[in-house]
């Protein structure tokens, strides 16, 4: 019963998170980091809860867990060249083959873990919101209900689909960061400042979409072979 009240808060809590914020924003509300704060925070308990309730056997877990180290671990290993890091890239495969509740844990999960070594704060319950919410819609790509999407067995336009997807959720992940940024911690609040500050993050913002294209060009095809074989095999649908 509790496991399916948390299915059922899922995507509303999921979906609340942009409005509260564009709302925070649309009202002028003076403590509107704290507030956003606290609804991503709950929208993570909600996912991870939910999750938890489903009760995955140790072969269904195991996936989930090694692909949020590796995530973790790529943002670690390129933690010289800024958001130049495959994380978003692993994110994207994870969803694709497990569907979107791994993709999300994977995401949330990878920046979770790589704060520990970058380092902690309320910055990283966004990190795991945006990067979960990457996983999330990669996971509805590759569903069935929108398989048409990664054009059903031209693998060349799959590609092609999944390399776009790629590129334009790194920048919105860098738009998520930002419009928090922006609302929660930027005074006074116009369109001036605004403008400047998304300005001011672009390069960053392209440099992650760039990175994101060229990793999946390189793991997607071998990745996706490799870990549908595993999916199959362990039935892990």
């Amino acid at each position: 019963m509790i496991g399916k009240l948390l299915r059922i808060l899922e995507v509303p809590l999921l979906v609340a998170v942009p409005l509260v914020l564009g709302g925070c924003a649309f009202l002028k509300i003076s403590q509107t980091a704290i507030l956003s704060l606290a609804v991503v925070v709950v929208a993570l308990l909600v996912f991870f809860a939910s999750f938890e309730a489903g009760r995955p056997a140790l072969r269904q877990i195991m996936p989930t867990v090694v692909l949020s180290a590796l995530a973790a671990a790529g943002r670690i290993l390129f933690a010289a060249l800024p958001d130049f890091k495959p994380t978003t890239a692993i994110c994207i495969v994870s969803g694709i083959v497990f569907g979107r509740r791994v993709g999300f844990m994977v995401g949330a999960l990878a920046a979770l873990v790589s704060n520990f070594f970058f380092g902690q704060g309320p910055w990283t319950p966004w990190q795991m919101y945006a990067w979960g919410m990457i996983g999330y819609f990669a996971g509805l790509l590759g569903s069935r209900n929108f398989a048409g999407l990664l054009g059903g067995r031209n693998f060349a336009a799959q590609q092609l689909v999944v390399h776009v997807y790629g590129f334009v959720s790194a920048l919105l992940f860098g738009f998520m960061l930002n419009s928090w940024y922006i609302v929660g911690y930027v005074h006074p609040l116009t369109w001036q400042s605004a403008l400047i500050a998304y300005g001011a993050s672009l390069p960053f913002d392209v440099t992650h979409g760039v990175a994101t294209l060229a990793f999946l060009l390189v793991i997607y095809a071998p990745w996706r072979k490799k870990l549908e074989r595993i999916r199959k095999k362990y039935d892990l649908g």
